[in-house]
């Protein structure tokens, strides 16, 4: 059984909202890197960062991220 991995609707989220990495990242108050390693599955946020980016895209966590596998 391979361990479950975090996944993400990060991008969409944020091309809905009109911003770039770097404008989500300084809202954010992390890097652009940041943003971009979360994006494509590299670095799993911490459960602040990922309240904290919900927050200024205007969705909750679970609309953000999810378990691998179980995205409907």
């Amino acid at each position: 059984m391979e361990p479950a991995a975090l996944g993400n609707r990060l991008k969409v989220a944020r091309a809905e909202r009109g911003l770039s990495q770097g404008q989500l990242a300084q809202l954010a108050g992390v890097t652009r890197q940041t943003i971009s390693s979360i994006e494509t599955g590299q670095y799993g946020p911490s459960a602040l960062l990922a309240f904290v980016l919900a927050k200024h895209l205007v969705k909750r966590v679970d609309e953000l991220f999810f378990l691998t596998g179980e995205r409907p």
